[in-house]
């Protein structure tokens, strides 16, 4: 096997480093050939992707968090080659998607090596503008992507709990925000959501921000995504909703709807909309479910 490692462009020393080392030194003992890539931008990155692709790379590895990973999703969907996680980011929550996030740097080439693959889906969201890009976990819009301005904003502290830090931050200015959905369900029939909601977020995977919850049943592999809508209650009584947010048992609460759906529009005038972490686009913003698109390496 020929395996293109990609590392985080925004890596380039300490214990991130090592890992991605770590990982080469145990592919190459098993025998794979590795080389890796490491831009010194996201777009670098990207085209040292697509190159290697063009000279017969069999598989992509990444080491990084869901942004790396979202970098190499643009690259391989719908190419068949597969992907492998090496989950050593802030977030991380592909990873735990797919069964992976509590691997460390040798069980990551480990499951590599071993060659299981399976399929997931991926979602793809078009602009106004008619650009197009696809993402492997959730899509953030609202309260919930004003929480991601604010926690990519902060050096302190690391990890999940800077989006802890965030939401409560963010609550102090928490207010209803006009609306437009159009939801197209599995069985075909559209149906249209006009008022004011705290937030809308699109879900091919069960959580963001390191693990929290926000759509607890979505599963990247059943060929639908997870719509999940708060609307305003007060900001006390969704003060209260947090914890349950945490435990992913909010979806039994007033304020919350949940959709299964093949398709949905979003609108809100001045509203970012945030996937696998990342600012993706201003709404308006249409958001499929693209079935079986991506490959990974898995565990049985």
């Amino acid at each position: 096997m020929n395996l293109a490692l990609l590392t985080n462009p925004a890596a380039r020393a300490g214990a991130r480093t090592r890992a991605a080392e770590e990982v080469a030194e145990r592919l190459r003992a098993r025998g794979i050939r590795v080389t890796v890539l490491s831009g010194g931008s996201t777009a670098e990155s990207a085209d040292l992707l697509r190159t290697a692709l063009e000279l017969g790379t069999d598989a992509v590895a990444v080491a990084g968090g869901d942004g790396t990973a979202h970098l190499a999703v643009q690259v391989l969907a719908g190419t068949g080659v597969p992907l492998g996680i090496v989950p050593i980011g802030t977030g991380n929550d592909l990873a735990a998607a797919v069964g992976l996030r509590e691997l460390d740097a040798a069980g990551a080439a480990d499951t590599i090596a071993a060659g299981r693959t399976r399929t997931i889906d991926l979602a793809r969201v078009v602009r106004a503008d008619g650009t197009h890009e696809h993402f492997a976990t959730v899509l953030a819009s609202g309260f919930d992507s004003r929480v991601n301005d604010r926690a990519n904003a902060m050096r302190w502290p690391r990890g999940g709990a800077r989006y802890n830090i965030a939401i409560l931050v963010e609550f102090l200015t928490l207010r209803g925000i006009p609306y437009a959905l159009e939801l197209e369900h599995v069985d075909g029939r559209v149906e249209r959501i006009d008022g004011d909601l705290v937030m809308a977020t699109v879900g091919n995977g069960p959580t963001y921000g390191g693990g929290i919850p926000i759509c607890p049943a979505a599963d990247p592999g059943d060929g639908v995504l997870d719509v999940t809508i708060v609307r305003p209650g007060g900001r006390l009584r969704l003060l209260r909703l947090l914890p349950r947010v945490y435990r992913g048992t909010h979806t039994t609460v007033s304020e919350v709807s949940t959709f299964r759906v093949r398709r949905v529009r979003l609108d809100s005038p001045g509203v970012t909309a945030y996937a696998d972490g990342d600012p993706i686009g201003t709404l308006p913003l249409e958001v499929e479910v693209v079935p079986g698109a991506l490959t990974v390496f898995a565990r049985d």
